[in-house]
């Protein structure tokens, strides 16, 4: 049986709180649910001194409308909420479907929005026991000076899945980001020195070891969706082996604006699953003032997955991967055009077989 190592674990009763302790010593780290950073602990991935809990902080689990009618949704709210907040059955349904996809129900129970945004990026070579790891010389994302620990800051060791790349090539897991990079949503971070506001695709760098913008001692406090965000429709599909339980291979969020006639005013299309952070894809403007016919919805799969660079770092192919992800954008275009989403997911399977 894998246990984690020694360490102080407190709990926080605030906001500032959880911050000042996170001031005060540099290997100290936010825990929320623990579906991630526990399973990370234990297999020595994770080297924290300093364990901070934020359960008992209510404010993040707060869900309230701010001015000019946007929405505030605390970092410590459940995934399982999310999955079933009304509030998000047709504006924000991309948040509500991708929340309700991530791993099982008990999972859900406990992990939350923001350590969801947060997740440790996944790699082949990375997710496994200390042991293991020591076997192949580690890697440069827990390289073997560190003992195997996870690094922000890069060393002088190989990446396994490409040992050419001066970076790490851990790739981005999180259900939630693609789906809220679509909604146009900001977080806000805090910390002792204060508070900042971000959109939330700046939170994100390419890269498998420093890819969070987050400071060490900041906190994600709250994600916020825009003021206009009902008056877009939106959804979030997501490709993975085993449908009732693994993380993303691929995640598209997509949401659009529409006009009269069903004219799109306004785009956004996001990627997850194949790069180290999740992107929009920039071609999302050249689907305004179109409709959703069937060739400008091929075009613009055709220019998406242009962006999908996986590599051999989690489950299934790559290069069956990157097919799939023109697919996958197409199939989301043509659900918010009104087609039907569960005969198009058994059409999906065999487009990307044949």
């Amino acid at each position: 049986m894998m246990r984690a190592p020694p360490l102080r674990h407190v709990f926080a009763t605030s906001v500032k709180e959880a911050a000042h302790l996170l001031a005060t010593d540099p290997r100290a780290m936010i825990l929320a649910g623990g579906t991630d950073v526990v399973p990370n602990l234990k297999r020595r991935q994770f080297a924290p001194s300093l364990l901070v809990s934020v359960k008992r902080v209510d404010a993040l689990r707060a869900i309230r409308a701010v001015a000019g009618g946007g929405l505030s949704i605390g970092a410590g709210v459940s995934l399982s909420d999310l999955a079933v907040d009304a509030r998000f059955a047709k504006a924000a349904r991309a948040l509500r479907s991708a929340t309700a996809q991530v791993a099982t129900p008990h999972i859900r129970n406990v992990a939350t929005l923001g350590g969801n945004l947060c997740l440790d990026t996944r790699c082949t070579y990375y997710d496994q026991n200390l042991e293991w790891r020591q076997a192949i010389g580690y890697c440069m994302k827990a390289p073997k000076s560190s003992g195997g620990v996870a690094l922000r800051d890069k060393e002088d060791c190989i990446c396994w899945v490409a040992p050419q790349s001066p970076k790490c090539k851990a790739v981005s897991s999180t259900d939630s980001a693609p789906a809220l990079i679509a909604l146009g949503a900001s977080v806000v971070l805090e910390s002792k020195d204060g508070e900042r506001t971000l959109p939330l695709r700046e939170l994100y760098a390419d890269d498998g070891m420093a890819f969070l913008t987050k400071r060490g001692d900041e906190i994600l406090r709250e994600v916020v969706l825009p003021a206009d965000f009902q008056h877009w429709t939106s959804t979030y599909w997501k490709l993975r082996r085993r449908d009732s339980f693994d993380f993303p291979v691929l995640g598209v969020g997509a949401a659009l604006k529409l006009g009269s006639g069903g004219t799109i005013t306004d785009a956004r299309i996001a990627l997850g699953g194949v790069l180290s952070a999740p992107i929009l894809v920039p071609e999302s403007a050249t689907l305004v003032g179109k409709t959703l016919t069937d060739d400008a919805i091929t075009a613009f799969a055709e220019l998406a997955a242009k962006h999908a660079k996986p590599l051999d770092n989690t489950d299934l192919e790559f290069p069956w991967r990157k097919r799939v992800t023109k697919v996958f954008v197409a199939n989301a275009l043509k659900e918010l055009r009104g087609d039907d989403r569960a005969s198009m997911g058994r059409l999906a399977e065999r487009a990307v077989v044949g």
